[in-house]
């Protein structure tokens, strides 16, 4: 019997993988642009952490999460999100006390739910948090942040929505008028929302059972129910956002779907992948370093599904570079493998961010070049029984008009530096590997 993967957890191949690498590479470079740094966190972690932040009365800890029991009969959980696991990683080293971090984390989360597409249980995120931030210009920088990135890529099937959740208080009084609300249409409430009134209330607004959304649209509004403090913040990144010319939506029944969020929140959404619609999402976080047994810290993030971008990115008509390597290195010969060998070396040395692909496992003359054409690489290079007494490499052409050249061993990496924009090192490396 073939082994198989488990279910919702699938493989990368190779076929994929480099679009992957493309975009969390643009991603990447886009985040340290605005001075965020690579936190590493552990897949693992204690499951009163998830817990205590993302809520008791949410579906991830209700249903979704991989708990056990280890050796020491302690309770860990493989991490749903990240952001509780960058608090704790904040807390444990001492990296929030009188300090302010922009941090940044990327890596698979898991989550126990049914299979469908761009929903998985073994799913990939790229995380963003700026923790010690308490204004609404960090807010606006990291919603900024995001639509760069669409920018850069070309990504246009998507939409901002923003909404304020408020302060402590005045989330308070708004959940009594939601009960009271909700309450008083008990009978029309489906099973989810039931059970959600007296603990979660909140969470019954985003309940995606479409028996349920004439309801929810008559309930009341967040955002008249805000303390001055809270709206005067919103008001602020929204005039953030006009300046910086990002086009957004207030969506009054956006709430998110852990409880850790106050003020501020935000979800880029798409309609170009069906019912998954959020493709990136974050918002204020002010209480939980405290709540999590850290001095009180004001906090924003965001996260975006890596599989639901990929996705997008392809929708709207995107591709990655080929990966393939720059140059395929024919070898006729015990002695030309032999040279092959030390010239491959000495041309990844000698020219920056070549890559060149070694023909291995032997093959006549044609075979190799079969190979070489297969590569995608953008020229072969010949090394024969003439071309070692002779002291040059051919270069053949195999996606561009040229005609084959023979090129001397102490212009190769000049030749190929010019030839593939490459950056050429040096020249005299090459020449002491040939002479030896």
């Amino acid at each position: 019997m073939k082994p198989k993967a488990i279910r919702g957890m699938n493989d990368i191949l190779p076929g994929a993988s480099g679009t992957w690498q493309f975009l969390e590479g643009a991603v990447r470079d886009i985040v340290q642009s605005y001075g965020y740094q690579e936190i590493r966190l552990p897949l693992l972690e204690h499951t009163e952490l998830f817990r205590r932040s993302i809520g008791e009365v949410t579906d991830i800890v209700e249903k979704e999460m991989y708990t056990f029991l280890d050796r020491n009969s302690e309770s860990l959980t493989l991490r749903p999100e990240a952001t509780a696991s960058v608090v704790r990683a904040g807390i444990t080293n001492g990296l929030l006390h009188n300090q302010k971090q922009k941090l940044w984390t990327a890596g698979p989360m898991f989550r126990y739910e049914k299979p469908q597409q761009g929903r998985y249980r073994q799913f990939h995120q790229f995380d963003v948090e700026a923790l010690g931030y308490a204004g609404p210009d960090i807010d606006a920088e990291l919603i900024i942040m995001t639509a760069r990135i669409w920018q850069r890529l070309g990504i246009d099937k998507i939409r901002l929505e923003i909404n304020s959740l408020g302060s402590p208080g005045s989330r308070s009084r708004y959940r009594e008028t939601l009960v009271d609300y909700f309450s008083s249409v008990k009978n029309q409430l489906d099973e989810d929302s039931i059970r959600r009134l007296d603990q979660n209330p909140l969470r019954i607004l985003d309940s995606k059972n479409p028996d349920m959304q004439a309801i929810v649209a008559a309930a009341p509004v967040m955002l008249d129910f805000l303390d001055a403090e809270s709206a005067g913040h919103f008001q602020q990144l929204k005039e953030l956002l006009d300046a910086a010319g990002v086009a957004y939506s207030v969506n009054p029944r956006l709430v998110r779907g852990l409880d850790y969020y106050n003020r501020t929140v935000f979800e880029w959404v798409t309609d170009a992948l069906g019912s998954q619609g959020a493709v990136c999402s974050g918002g204020r976080y002010d209480g939980l370093v405290e709540k999590l047994g850290g001095r009180p810290t004001p906090a924003v993030g965001w996260a975006m599904g890596i599989e639901r971008f990929v996705a997008l990115f392809a929708e709207c008509g995107g591709s990655a570079p080929p990966d393939a390597a720059d140059v395929y290195f024919v070898a006729v010969g015990d002695d030309a493998l032999r040279s092959a060998i030390v010239v491959a070396e000495t041309l990844r040395d000698g020219v920056a961010g070549i890559k060149v692909e070694l023909n291995l496992g032997g093959g006549s003359f044609k075979s190799q070049l079969k190979r070489a054409d297969k590569s995608a690489a953008e020229y072969a290079l010949i090394l024969g029984e003439q071309e070692l007494a002779d002291g040059t490499i051919g270069l053949k052409p195999l996606r561009r008009t040229e005609d084959q050249s023979s090129i001397a061993i102490n212009e190769l990496v000049a030749t190929l530096a010019q030839k593939l924009g490459k950056v050429a090192l040096r020249q005299a490396m090459l020449d002491e590997h040939i002479k030896a």
